[in-house]
């Protein structure tokens, strides 16, 4: 049976600017341009791309039980999060595993949150179960989601809003812009290491303002294959693939994003799903760890690829791999035990039942660059 594909606002767009589609995550989704992934990838680090990322979702969360209410769902501090504010988190469940990772904003009279495309309809139905009393959560079908990324991405945007002062405006802080004549919810933040902008703009009025970003000379189309190509190099996981339901914030290096609050001691300390076994990891460690591995050979490494110590015996696989642009070199994720996971520990990748030489790089493996403030 063939699969009936959502179109984002942009469809027609993509299509006049020679896109390749694909399917994903129920939509059809632009994974390159003429141009192709390899020059999109380095025109995004050296300039800045556009995306489309429209697929994933959006919400909001309203009254004034709301940040309690979510921190129900999640090991981080919603209650405090200061107005402008954004915040990396993700809902846990009962056995301490990860059900999706989202972004979090303090809207003021809201909160703004922005899910993964593929776990919005099961991330939705988890909200309004657990907290649907709570809180009135609004859908925001009819909104497009922008990504502009990249060093030149704030020069570009002050064009447009000359009157907004970008050099105070810092990484995970949002604002309210008006931009194609609409008002849009923009954050300093985006996926790819660099420094950047996520927009959320009525689909109505998205084509006009891709436009007039596409339009300034340092900004280039850029689709989904370069996004995941550059969100390896900055180290970031990808829902699915690298974190999933079995694995806990712990073992994926995502100890930064639980707030002090909600770990042991905390003033707050668990209350989230999953917290017996989330808790005693942060004190007793984990018996795995997601460890960067970098290629010693140019065979790529793929997702899926079993790893073996030197001595053959299999002790991992990569949940996401691929040759890195930005660094001439293949590089890997994988979770390994902890005892092979030392800086520089060599281990090997069986490509096709080839032993290909790997070794432990610590991550992010480009180095990352968002803007901190001057």
């Amino acid at each position: 049976m063939t699969e009936t594909l959502l179109h984002t606002a942009l469809a027609s767009l993509h299509h006049e600017l020679g896109a390749r589609m694909v399917p994903f995550a129920g939509y059809s989704m632009p994974v390159q341009y003429p141009a192709g992934v390899l020059k999109e990838l380095l025109h995004t680090r050296e300039k800045a791309g556009l995306f489309d990322v429209s697929h994933m979702g959006q919400l909001r969360l309203w009254g004034p039980d709301a940040a309690a209410a979510l921190e129900t769902l999640a090991p981080v501090d919603l209650v405090d999060l200061p107005v402008g504010q954004q915040r990396y988190a993700f809902f846990t469940n009962t056995t301490g595993g990860i059900l999706d990772d989202l972004m979090i904003t303090n809207a003021g009279d809201h909160l703004f949150v922005v899910i993964n495309a593929a776990c919005k309809t099961q991330d939705i139905a988890h909200l309004r179960t657990h907290i649907g009393e709570r809180c009135r959560i609004e859908v925001l079908a009819e909104h497009a989601l922008l990504a502009l990324q990249g060093p030149a991405a704030a020069t570009v945007l002050a064009r447009l809003v000359p009157t907004a002062d970008f050099a105070g405006w810092s990484f995970m802080t949002a604002r309210t812009l008006l931009l194609a004549g609409v008002e849009c919810c923009v954050t300093r933040s985006g996926y790819t290491g660099e420094d950047g902008f996520e927009i959320s703009i009525p689909n109505s009025h998205a084509e006009q303002l891709a436009r007039a970003l596409l339009a300034e000379p340092e900004v280039a189309p850029v689709g989904l294959g370069a996004r995941d190509s550059l969100r390896l190099e900055a180290g970031l996981c990808l829902y699915g693939h690298d974190i999933d339901t079995g694995t806990s914030p712990v073992e994926a290096g995502l100890l930064w994003a639980i707030s002090k609050s909600r770990r042991v001691g905390g003033i707050r300390e668990g209350g989230f799903p999953g917290e017996d076994r989330i808790l005693a990891e942060i004190v007793q460690g984990t018996s795995r760890k997601r460890t960067g591995l970098v290629g010693l050979e140019r065979t790529p490494v793929r997702e899926g690829t079993e790893i073996t110590n030197l001595a053959g015996e299999v002790i991992g696989k990569v949940t996401s791999g691929g040759f890195a642009p930005s660094r001439n070199g293949v590089v890997a994720m994988a979770y390994l035990p902890a005892e092979y996971t030392a800086d520089s520990a060599e281990v090997l990748a069986l490509v096709r039942g080839k032993p290909v030489r790997m070794q432990v790089c610590k991550m992010p493996f480009v180095p990352q660059r968002y803007y901190r403030g001057v």
